[in-house]
């Protein structure tokens, strides 16, 4: 499905970085092959553009993150844009700002994110990964963070979502060894949802994107909001917008059609007010 993307009309982003809608998904693929999806600092800069209209458009109600190629989902920053854009810490300060924009405006997502993962998710790409709120992955898949291995040093973000995500025993060994593991090691450790057959991925992603997207969107915001707060320091939990979100589900004309769905025996048909 994902073999040959071809920027079309009506697409955003740039062509290596390609937002795509398809109703009720949007899509964000990574869209440069040829170095297995790697990371420049155009994508970057174009995520947060992406992910704004995304997130404005009431007929998007989940994002499915993916690469282009079968090769690789993201494998990692490009690597050849180091010397020129990274070679300092003055360079390195506007790379980063650059690329934490990109990795914040996937993060702070009000939607739904699914991360399909099929072959390179290295680096920069299990950053990118570990942004979005399901992995699911295809057998033969690859993990790592080679940062190690390239003496560059990892943002306390992008740790602090590692840690959180499979604790501090499985964070340090994959920041520590730089090494990389399969999917079935990953699935271990917590990094991943599920493991699928190479064929299987687009029909599961597929699935979880119907089911996702017939759920009632307010209900799915305030309990990401929830979720996100529960994993945050207290004093930086903003509770206050949770108990809005939670509150504004209770007054919704969706819980309405919630009740009357169930007692007539239907699917209910939900619109996000």
């Amino acid at each position: 499905m994902l073999d040959r993307i071809a920027p079309e009309a009506g697409d955003l982003g740039v062509p290596t970085l390609v937002g795509r809608k398809a109703a009720p998904v949007g899509w964000l693929i990574f869209n440069n092959p040829a170095r297995r999806n790697a990371v420049s600092l155009e994508m970057w800069a174009a995520i947060p553009q992406v992910m704004a209209a995304f997130d404005a458009d009431p007929d998007i109600r989940l994002v499915v993150v993916a690469g282009a190629g079968g090769r690789a989902f993201v494998s990692g920053a490009d690597i050849s844009q180091f010397e020129a854009q990274r070679a300092d810490p003055a360079a390195e300060a506007r790379y980063s700002a650059v690329s934490g924009a990109g990795h914040g405006a996937l993060a702070r997502c009000s939607k739904p994110t699914i991360a399909m993962i099929r072959g390179f998710c290295i680096g920069g790409g299990l950053a990118v990964a570990l942004g979005c709120d399901l992995r699911i992955a295809a057998e033969g898949s690859r993990f790592g963070v080679p940062a190690a291995r390239l003496g560059l040093g990892y943002n306390f973000p992008g740790l602090a979502a590692l840690n959180a995500l499979v604790g501090p025993a499985y964070a340090k060994e994959i920041m520590f060894t730089a090494r990389q593991f399969d999917a079935d090691e990953a699935l271990r450790m917590g990094l991943i949802n599920r493991v699928v057959a190479d064929a299987d991925l687009e029909t599961v992603v597929a699935d979880y994107a119907a089911m996702i997207g017939a759920n009632a969107p307010l209900t799915i915001r305030a309990a990401k909001l929830a979720l996100g707060a529960a994993v945050q320091d207290p004093d930086r939990r903003d509770l206050a917008a949770v108990e809005t979100a939670i509150a504004d589900c209770f007054a919704s004309e969706d819980y309405a059609e919630g009740r009357r769905a169930f007692l007539e025996k239907r699917a209910p048909l939900f619109r996000g007010r």
